[in-house]
């Protein structure tokens, strides 16, 4: 009996934001992996773990979590004035599905610095000191993110004292500009307001009708008030990730959601866009504690925001969604601008699981339509391990 033997991919294991992920050059994919379609789909679904029963992916790179089932792809960039091409694979933990219709905001943090070190920035446009300024195409969604990499001699500088909430090392600082943030999805005619309106009324069956904003920014992101599902705003992720009629009340919202924003025609679509849109739930400020223990106190932050990602409350909170809450500050009168006091505003800080986080954008109303030149956050991003995956050779 012959068995298939392994092949080593080139690969670098990294740390962005809050996530963690497979990076890849398109040049070191096998050829029939270099261009979109099932074959990649299988590669990445082995490399990551995935589709697992069991939910833990023991045999793969993934971390069982929506935070750590990702992989990216990067190349010299095709898009003019920019410096690499970025694709983002949202892996299922348990299926065998690969999900492409968005970005990871936290993961961009650590594209920069990557398209570095591999090669991927012409060298002339690095610094020996200071900041190197990398124009990443986000090829998913088609938009444009800067990222402010910090260099020390010729090098990414990955140390640092820039603390964030959810992630337990300081590291150096890197500042993300979301350029032109609002989505440009198919069947939302690229509103920002798929459906026209701050606020709609949203029937869902077995719910009632609930108030909701939902947007596209960053990526496409369903808000509701947390009082009118029961809940403070407050919630760490035992009280809801272990709560099966929650995590089905909130993927029935985000099903119901995803039709009115045109997104899917039918909820039963919903199941085969795992990544997007996202649903979370505001409130006014208040008194908690983190998931680490650190007390934050209400007069810190503008707002509470809990999100769910693939199906579970995130430990702390996903860039691009994010990115939709420093839109939708902005923006009076959407749920996310009420829940912070309402008002014009061009940032916020909100309270999530594992801590607070700080987001800004820049709102301006053209002939009725709200447009945002760019959202504005900073992350941190580290090498973890670089070296080979090795996968199946007849695994894809």
């Amino acid at each position: 009996m012959t068995h298939a033997p392994q092949i080593k991919i080139p690969a670098t294991y990294m740390r962005g934001g809050t996530s963690k992920g497979v990076f890849f050059r398109l040049q070191d994919l096998p050829a029939v992996a270099q261009v979109p379609g099932a074959a990649r789909d299988a590669l990445l679904l082995r490399v990551i773990g995935s589709p697992d029963p069991y939910g833990k992916q023991i045999d793969g790179m993934g971390g069982a979590t929506s935070s750590t089932s990702k992989a990216v792809i990067l190349s010299r960039a095709t898009a003019p004035g920019h410096d690499v091409d970025y694709l983002f694979a949202q892996v299922s933990i348990d299926k065998a599905f690969v999900d492409w219709s968005g970005n990871c905001g936290n993961l961009s943090a650590a594209v920069g610095a990557f398209a570095i070190g591999a090669g991927l920035v012409d060298p002339a446009r690095i610094p020996d000191s200071g900041i190197a300024t990398v124009r990443i195409w986000q090829a998913n969604i088609g938009k444009t993110i800067i990222a402010h990499v910090p260099i020390t001699n010729r090098e990414v500088q990955e140390t640092g004292d820039f603390e964030l909430d959810g992630v337990t090392f300081p590291a150096a600082e890197v500042q993300l500009e979301f350029l032109d943030p609002a989505a440009e999805e198919e069947g939302a005619g690229g509103s920002m307001f798929p459906t026209g309106q701050l606020v709609d009324d949203l029937d869902v069956p077995g719910i009632g009708t609930l108030k909701a904003t939902m947007i596209n920014a960053g990526i496409p992101t369903i808000f509701v008030d947390a009082a009118a599902i029961g809940y403070k705003g407050t919630e760490l992720q035992e009280a809801i990730n272990t709560d099966a009629r929650a995590l089905e009340m909130f993927e029935t919202i985000r099903a119901h959601g995803a039709v009115r924003m045109g997104l899917i025609k039918h909820v039963d679509e919903a199941a085969k866009r795992q990544h997007t849109p996202k649903v979370a739930f505001v409130a006014a400020p208040s008194d908690y504690v983190s998931s680490s223990g650190k007390r934050v106190e209400a007069k810190d932050i503008d707002l509470h925001v809990r999100a769910l990602s693939m199906g579970k409350l995130h430990h702390a909170m996903m860039g691009t969604a994010a990115v939709a809450i420093g839109t939708a500050a902005a923006i009076p009168g959407t749920l996310v601008n009420l829940a912070a006091g309402g008002g014009e505003r061009t940032a916020v800080r909100f309270g999530h699981p594992s801590g607070t986080l700080r987001v800004g954008a820049q709102a301006t109303q053209e002939n009725g339509e709200w447009h945002v030149k760019k959202a504005i956050m900073s992350r941190s991003a580290r090498v973890l391990m670089e070296g080979w995956v090795r996968v199946p050779s007849d695994s894809f």
